[in-house]
């Protein structure tokens, strides 16, 4: 069969699939498997019955059963969860936004899709513009989405090494480089990977720095605030131009449903409805109606601070004693654990690449996610063509990106620690055939 240039894009090999195909087995085919990779929230009990509560009510309302299963949203999204956000996001965070600065979409995957490639890629004057990660690792799910080749770039890390088994990245603004062929700039927001939240002086100067170039600055806040809340250092944003909130409701615990929002100026939104409403038709509709019960009974707070902040915060606790206790007398450190539910954990001077070690561990029924599909839109030194993921291991100037894993705090504590036991005792069985 033959395939257009999209249909290529689209069906060539990505990290994205290969996790998602690692997530399907662990949670779908093979429970036993430990399973530390992937982004799937935990199973906490006190939200599903919550959720359930309110399913029930829907259930038992014919109107509000018949806007869930027999009507189609409106193009910008259910008018209903709109108004509830509105008021929610003025009220809780002092958000100036009006209807007009929100849209809804299925899943925030699929909003960054259609905003990274409104705003990147050719231009109608025939230029190509390219979105800029102001500091990688990042979140891979970007990686593919670009339709325009090359369409992304992005910048290392200063790294400060904090103690013995602790490091943060930080942007190094010296490095970054943005100009007339920057279409936006995009940072998640506790980052997924590393569990870093860029802080709030940080996020001003690339608030600065976009609004100079006259862009806009894409955070996807898909683990922080408004909800789930999970930024355990409280450095809470405010949204404003230049900014774009790309949120959803997975990491509450409602993966299934796939409801993403977009926070942004009106004529973003109004070019997401339209591109939403060619490509989805319209929106599901069981994540705004379960929403709007949920916001209208005051439960997402709740939830968020009483429930959900908690559990991972307990959860992050439990693995790092385990790590602490378990990694004794190995060379590791730990990204500063700031925010979502994830640790990043760097070996330097790894003997194989942290690609092996994940195929090693998948052997001995431990999943995890390899770091160098997170390092994707590298600019090699004194070049402009990137580095593809694909040829990480002949980036031989820079092998961090290779010695670096990461793990989802998501499981029991018994599978946790039962999985930081396996990936200990293969690290000492890899540094003892040196």
């Amino acid at each position: 069969m033959s395939l257009s240039r999209f249909g290529q894009q689209l069906t060539s090999d990505a990290a994205i699939v290969n996790l998602m195909e690692d997530l399907g087995v662990a949670l779908n085919v093979n429970p036993d498997v430990l399973f530390l990779g992937g982004g799937n929230p935990a199973q906490i009990p006190e939200v599903e019955q919550c959720v359930a509560q309110h399913l029930q009510k829907i259930a038992t309302n014919p109107d509000v059963l018949h806007k869930l299963l027999g009507i189609y949203q409106s193009p910008r999204g259910s008018e209903a969860f709109i108004t509830e956000l509105v008021s929610f996001f003025q009220a809780e965070f002092d958000w100036p936004v009006t209807a007009e600065n929100l849209c809804i979409t299925n899943g925030s995957q699929s909003a960054f899709f259609m905003l990274l490639n409104m705003l990147g890629g050719e231009q109608a004057d025939g230029s190509v513009k390219r979105i800029c990660f102001p500091m990688l690792p990042e979140y891979l799910g970007y990686a593919d989405q670009g339709l325009t080749h090359d369409m992304f770039y992005g910048v290392k890390p200063k790294i400060v090494k904090i103690n013995e088994h602790e490091f943060k990245y930080h942007v190094d603004f010296d490095a970054l480089v943005i100009d007339e062929s920057t279409a936006a700039i995009c940072v998640s927001r506790p980052s997924n990977p590393t569990g870093n939240v860029i802080s709030s002086d940080e996020m001003q100067r690339l608030a600065d720095l976009a609004t100079a170039a006259n862009i806009p600055l894409i955070v996807d806040c898909a683990y922080g605030d408004p909800f789930p809340g999970v930024i355990y250092n409280k450095d809470p944003l405010s949204w404003r131009a230049p900014y774009i909130f790309v949120m959803s409701l997975s990491k509450m615990g409602l993966p299934g449903v796939r409801t993403g929002i977009v926070v942004a100026e009106p004529d973003i939104t109004r070019g997401l409805v339209q591109a939403n409403t060619v490509t989805s038709l319209a929106c599901g509709n069981l994540g705004p109606v379960l929403m709007t019960s949920l916001l209208q009974s005051n439960d997402v707070m709740r939830l968020c601070h009483d429930v959900i902040y908690p559990f991972y915060e307990s959860s992050k606790n439990i693995i790092l004693a385990a790590i602490a206790d378990k990694f004794q007398g190995l060379t590791y450190r730990i990204h500063s654990p700031e925010g979502a539910f994830f640790l990043w954990l760097w070996f330097e001077g790894l003997p194989i690449s942290s690609a092996d070690l994940y195929e090693r561990l998948k052997v001995k029924n431990v999943l995890i996610m390899e770091g160098s599909h997170f390092f994707f839109g590298l600019e090699a030194p004194d070049s402009d063509k990137k580095v593809e993921v694909e040829n990480i291991e002949n980036m031989n100037d820079w092998p961090h990106a290779r010695e670096c894993i990461r793990l989802t705090y998501c499981q029991s504590p018994e599978k946790m620690t039962e999985a930081v036991i396996i990936i200990a005792n293969e690290l000492r069985l890899i540094y003892s055939h040196q």
